[in-house]
């Protein structure tokens, strides 16, 4: 069964789980943003906590000036021996692979041991009982086999033991990647990810005897997928499997909610869904959805204590961007956290030199900008300016990014996912400067691998922030009747 709500939502693609003790923990990718691979932990697999990030400083992560969908590819997370290992691809900053360790997932992570020999991406790691490392990834050899590569590994000296093999090349579907090697009962279970990460995105598992293989196809393959069907969750794919406390096993994958007409449009990136697994004639098998209980309206507000965890920067760390001092923050570029529910409220007041931005990137943006004399709204869609609307101002003012419900026209081709609403405080009332069509600002469009930021943006020299508060639901009802939208 396919859940229809994530248990992290928002931009958390590509999860990788493992459970120490009575804890679960887990990580996603984080492509240009820093700091990099979000890390959360969780005691139930449905409410996720964030604890840090694995890479969270400049000696562990080069990706300053790394292009759109560039960066942190598809990590894996594992706990081995008394200390949990983390593996993943640079792909700004390569050749081979990165692997970091830890004692305590909070941090401090060691700095990366890179992995030149491994060429490709989405790294996985794995143990036998003879304690030799398995390294196993998506790639291609020199005489031009793809596929699953694997090669034993000396996780001390990054050095590859082995030559790196094709295992399996997964069931005909395009790009085989994301392999994750689990063992159960004797077999080993090589877990991938097929057919492309949209809509035709599946789950695929083959089993062995060894770590190494030969591998042998699930009859019933592929094990998840949504392709083809009316599931409001879609292009699910890319699973870790993890064993529970009790002897159970659990899977979790990514996939997005798109929205609107046809083709519709995804807005909030690939998020992190769970659900059971089962097992029968020693295969697994997706079962019911793990969802998360309905939350309360989501409320995070930017304050003196210091910078969310949830903030990145595509520039950058963002405490080298954002600074508190005298009262205020100091902004010097751009910060913000990813859109994690469909209706939001984001508010701040700025003085000129700065703003407020929804963004899937730098060519597709809403921006509202407070200048010495005025307050504007600009979109940029692929790369051109639009503008949206324009007041007079005094050099400073409290300004909003919402997220609203598309308007009523089910079944035409102007049914977006949401529209994007930029507003002004004009004296005590709100003042509209504009809005468009969501659309212009969701993966569909825009392309790559990542969701919406709203976050705050300046240009030159440092602008003043006095505060921002982001609110967020999936109810716009909820999110009205809590005052989000007065």
């Amino acid at each position: 069964m396919i859940p229809e709500t994530p248990v992290i939502p928002g931009f958390h693609p590509d999860p990788s789980v493992c459970r120490a003790g009575d804890t679960y923990f887990l990580v996603t990718s984080s492509f240009e943003y820093s700091p990099g691979v979000p890390i959360f932990s969780s005691s139930d697999l449905r409410r996720w906590t964030q604890i840090g990030h694995v890479l969270d400083r400049p000696e562990q992560l080069e990706n300053v000036n790394a292009r759109p969908s560039g960066g942190i590819y598809a990590p894996t997370l594992r706990h081995h021996d008394g200390r949990f290992w983390m593996i993943t691809t640079n792909v700004t900053n390569g050749p081979g692979q990165l692997l970091v360790t830890a004692e305590d997932p909070t941090g401090a992570w060691s700095d990366p041991l890179r992995i030149p020999e491994a060429h490709g991406i989405d790294p996985d790691l794995a143990w036998d009982d003879d304690g030799r490392c398995w390294l196993s990834w998506s790639g291609e050899l020199p005489a031009g086999q793809q596929g699953i590569l694997q090669a034993q590994l000396d996780p001390v000296t990054g050095l590859l033991l082995t030559e790196p093999r094709v295992i399996w090349r997964g069931t005909g579907g395009q790009f085989p990647e994301g392999p994750h090697l689990h063992r159960k009962d004797g077999y080993w279970y090589l877990v991938i990810a097929e057919g492309g990460t949209e809509r035709g995105h599946a789950v695929t598992v083959a089993r062995a005897s060894a770590p190494n293989g030969p591998f042998e196809p699930c009859p019933s393959n592929p094990i998840l997928t949504a392709r083809g069907t009316d599931c409001p969750t879609q292009s699910t794919g890319h699973a870790d499997f993890v064993q529970l406390a009790d002897g159970s096993w659990a899977v979790l994958f990514l996939g997005v909610r798109p929205r609107g007409s046809t083709p519709a449009w995804h807005i909030l990136g690939r998020e992190t869904f769970a659900a059971r697994l089962s097992w029968y004639d020693d295969w697994p098998r997706v079962d019911a959805a793990l969802e998360p209980e309905p939350g309360d309206v989501f409320v995070e507000a930017l304050t003196a204590e210091g910078i969310p965890l949830s903030f990145v920067s595509p520039s950058g760390l963002p405490a080298d961007i954002l600074h508190h001092e005298g009262g205020q923050w100091q902004l010097s570029g751009f910060v913000g956290r990813w859109q994690e529910h469909l209706f939001t409220s984001t508010r701040a007041k700025i003085a000129a030199g700065a703003g407020l931005e929804l963004r899937v990137d730098p060519d597709h943006r809403v921006t509202v900008q407070v200048g010495p004399q005025s307050v504007r709204a600009v979109a940029t869609i692929g790369g051109f300016p639009i503008e949206l609307g324009e007041v007079a101002a005094d050099g400073a003012a409290t300004i909003e990014l919402r997220t609203e419900p598309p308007p009523e026209l089910e079944g035409t081709p102007q049914h977006g996912p949401d529209v994007v609403v930029a507003r002004v405080l004009d004296g005590r009332a709100w003042r509209e400067l504009g809005r468009i069509d969501g659309r212009y600002f969701s993966t569909e469009v825009a392309g790559g691998f990542t969701g919406r930021l709203i976050g705050l943006v300046a240009e030159g020299r440092a602008a003043h922030i006095y505060d921002l508060v982001y609110r967020g639901s999936d109810s716009y009802s909820a999110l009205a009747s809590e005052g989000g939208l007065g």
